[in-house]
């Protein structure tokens, strides 16, 4: 579908009005500012990769709408999921495809939104790595690396320190170790995640975005933990 068409145009509007209803109620690590600044990263991967040639042609509807639905169906936010209209309880792995179909998609692009956007997920990949290399390099899917590195972003750099904080607020709680609900947390999830996101990138415009950003989060980790220490001293 052309991006510039009156028809993508309105479809992109309705499930805008969409994300922002389904995802008014989340904490600010996950609400409609998150999605559209995903979607905004998405457009600049997007231009800058095509400016370069990429190899494999890339679809600007199938990445502009996976962008802003990406986290439609988010396991973290499960029990807020279900239709606003019917309340009734919606299946996440479905979700996408059924609400593009409902706002008038075509057939072939829902499933090929609802395919990107199942796969977006950084544990996801960390699951079956393979199915993700091979859903971008040979099953026609070079959408997902444009979506997955633009969502990664987001979650590094200093955006990304405040994310993690607000998570930690708002949810942490629930995904607390052994070591309790401590600040200390956010720390221990940039090492085990979150410093690893730029060797998971991609695209070469995600790489280079993705450098600059982890830098700032390692500049962070080391402020922190010289603060740290001189309050244990």
């Amino acid at each position: 579908m052309d991006v510039s068409s009156t028809q993508f145009q309105t479809l992109y509007q309705s499930m805008l009005t969409f994300v922002n209803t389904c995802m008014a109620g989340h904490d600010p690590s996950h609400n409609p500012a998150h999605v559209h600044r995903v979607a905004t990263l998405a457009n600049t991967i997007l231009e800058a990769e095509q400016k370069r040639h990429s190899p494999r042609p890339l679809d600007a509807a199938v990445i502009k709408l996976a962008a802003l639905l990406h986290d439609i169906g988010d396991r973290k936010y499960l029990p807020q999921l279900a239709d606003p209209h019917t309340h009734d309880d919606i299946d996440p792995k479905t979700m996408v495809q059924v609400a593009l179909l409902k706002h008038g998609a075509p057939a072939d692009l829902a499933a090929k939104v609802q395919m990107v956007v199942s796969h977006v997920s950084y544990t996801t990949e960390c699951k079956d790595p393979a199915v993700v290399r091979r859903l971008i390099e040979e099953e026609g899917y070079p959408e997902l690396a444009v979506v997955q590195d633009a969502d990664r972003l987001d979650a590094i750099g200093a955006i990304g320190i405040g994310r993690t904080f607000t998570f930690l607020g708002a949810q942490g709680k629930k995904f607390a170790g052994e070591n309790g609900w401590e600040m200390g947390n956010c720390i221990e999830h940039f090492v085990d995640k979150l410093e690893r996101l730029d060797g998971m990138m991609k695209t070469e415009t995600g790489r280079a975005m993705a450098r600059t950003r982890t830098e700032r989060l390692k500049v962070f980790r080391g402020w922190w933990e010289e603060e740290m220490y001189v309050a244990a001293a």
